[in-house]
């Protein structure tokens, strides 16, 4: 039996210049969000509007949420660098996203809780003053849609440059959800208030609300999924299994068997994985399993044992 580990992750791997871009164009957001969440709360206090001050205190949730994210950044930043970590801080960054993803499904709550309560007790709604914070939430929230999804197409860059372009910045992603649910909850605003206001539907303001929460809960519920699943380490459906399991088990030499795998991530889109395999070629070692791994630079840690096939000769000394 031979054993060989190997650390070689290094931490410029965590928080890489996509990071660095999400990090600046989430705080903009984050920024701005709070900003439009005051004047529409000061607004609604001042014309004695409850759909404004309703609509401030709801931007105020999804602010709670981007600045979680914000956080996630500015901690994996400052840690970065800690040996404590063995892999990184790449997790946190996860972490504010699932935060962030479980705070939305609050926010759907709330849609949902006050839409029944307006459907059982309608209330009058001043239509002129809230279609025109509705529109303003909209533009606002089409430009901060606008800065994520400059820095989305950044990381994207970055994640070709890799070699594999479907792992994205979840964190950066619950924060682009936040806004475009914004942005969605307030097109169905504009459109049950335009009804209202031309035909009298007060109904449909409340109606419009619970399509809303449910829209929102689904994105939600898909984020929760996606970021659970990293950090649970749920990877072994990933591709990169079978690509482990083709490079050590095709090579040269006697017969190559994997027993034992275990992958998990580590990074944006880097992993670590732990084998063990039975050869019935005394002369395998773990670094020609490494070589056979190279191919993926994916993968980068790698620990290996090698067990020698029953009947099969030892290496001569």
């Amino acid at each position: 039996m031979q054993t060989e580990d190997r650390s070689d992750l290094a931490h410029d791997h965590v928080f890489d210049q996509g990071s660095a871009a999400a990090e600046r164009g989430t705080r903009l957001v984050l920024w701005i969000t709070a900003a439009t969440m005051v004047l529409e709360i000061v607004a609604g206090w001042w014309f004695n509007s409850m759909a404004l001050t309703a609509d401030g205190w709801h931007m105020g949730s999804h602010a709670v949420a981007i600045g979680l994210s914000v956080l996630a950044y500015a901690t994996a930043r400052r840690y970065a660098s800690d040996p404590r970590f063995a892999f990184g801080t790449w997790k946190i960054e996860i972490l504010g996203g699932f935060a962030s993803a479980v705070c939305l499904l609050g926010v759907a709550a709330m849609m949902v809780a006050g839409s029944v309560e307006r459907l059982l007790a309608p209330q009058p709604i001043q239509y002129r003053e809230a279609l025109a914070v509705a529109c303003l939430g909209l533009a606002v929230n089409i430009a901060c849609a606008a800065i994520l999804g400059r820095a989305h197409h950044h990381d994207h860059g970055h994640d070709h440059e890799h070699g594999h372009g479907h792992h994205h910045d979840l964190n950066l992603k619950s924060a682009y959800v936040h806004v475009i649910t914004d942005a969605a909850t307030s097109v169905l605003a504009i459109v049950a208030l335009g009804g209202g206001w031309l035909y009298g539907w007060s109904w449909l303001d409340p109606a419009i609300g619970i399509v809303g929460a449910i829209v929102v809960a689904l994105w939600a519920r898909g984020l929760i999924v996606e970021t659970a699943k990293v950090l649970l380490d749920r990877e072994m459906d990933h591709p990169v299994v079978d690509e482990i399991r083709a490079a050590v088990e095709a090579g040269p030499g006697g017969s190559v068997r994997i027993t034992d795998l275990h992958v998990w991530r580590v990074g944006r889109q880097v992993y670590s994985c732990a084998l063990t395999v039975v050869s019935d070629d005394p002369a395998l070692t773990p670094g020609e399993v490494r070589r056979r791994l190279a191919q993926h630079e994916e993968i980068v840690h790698s620990t290996i044992e090698i067990h020698l096939a029953a009947g099969a000769l030892p290496a001569a000394s």
